[in-house]
This record gives C-alpha cells, sequence and structure tokens, in this order.
C-alpha cells in the first residue's frame, strides 16, 4: 500500500487554527485532513482557516473531507473556511455550487483558483503527514 502524499501542518493561537496542506488530496489521504479538523474540534478551536496553497491535486475525497469538516465544525458552534484552492477543487466547488459553504462567499460566487492574497507565514511543524 503507498501511502498518501500529503503533509498537515497546524498553528494554533488561542482559539484560532491555521491549517496547512501539502500535496496531494485524495481517497487516501483525505483521512489526513479529517483527523486535523476533528483534533482542532477536541482542542476547542473556535476558527479554522485552511490553507491549500500547496496542493497539487485535490479529487471529490477531498471535497468530501472539506463537507463533512465543515458540516461538525458548523454543528459544534464554529468556523471552517478554505483558502487558496487549487484550480481542480475551485472546478468541483463551482460544479457543486458549494463553494458559499467552504469559501464563505455568497452562493454562486467563486474567486479566481489562484487566489488574491499570498499566504500568511507562519512557524510551520508537521502534525500529521502520509509520508512519514
Amino acid at each position: 500500500m503507498l501511502l498518501p502524499q500529503l503533509t498537515v501542518y497546524r498553528h494554533v493561537l488561542r482559539n484560532r487554527a491555521l491549517i496547512i496542506l501539502s500535496g496531494e488530496i485524495d481517497f487516501d489521504s483525505a483521512p489526513l485532513v479529517r483527523a486535523s479538523v476533528e483534533r482542532c474540534l477536541r482542542d476547542g478551536v473556535r476558527s479554522i482557516d485552511i490553507d491549500l496553497t500547496s496542493v497539487s491535486f485535490c479529487d471529490c475525497s477531498g471535497l468530501n473531507a472539506f463537507l463533512l469538516a465543515s458540516k461538525r465544525a458548523t454543528s459544534a458552534g464554529r468556523t471552517l473556511r478554505l483558502h487558496h484552492p487549487p484550480a481542480m477543487l475551485a472546478r468541483l466547488l463551482d460544479l457543486t455550487d458549494c463553494g458559499f459553504l467552504l469559501l464563505g462567499l455568497p452562493f454562486g460566487s467563486l474567486p479566481s483558483p489562484l487566489g488574491d492574497t499570498p499566504a500568511v507565514p507562519v512557524p510551520l511543524v508537521p502534525v500529521l503527514s502520509g509520508d512519514a
């Protein structure tokens, strides 16, 4: 069995978390996404931002992981937002009209897949990785 090629970095400041994903999100690596969000929820994080700048691939398994994570966060009274989705994920969000759930946009509007602001630099420490 091949290990998923996804690394998850997490930076928490008080009740906010920035999760930075790097690599590919597919059927094999989507559980890492779910686990990182679940960990934030268990730790009492109120606002979860997920930076996808370094994600090179994301299929419908990744989209499903994000939708389930958003549902869990919303059910717990917390927020989850995706930032800088790769073109493939932006296309999936557009086709499914669910960008408003994950990007915090009005229904039916989607930003450029390249994003309009650079990622915020933070000290990175891997917390989960399928490469290890």
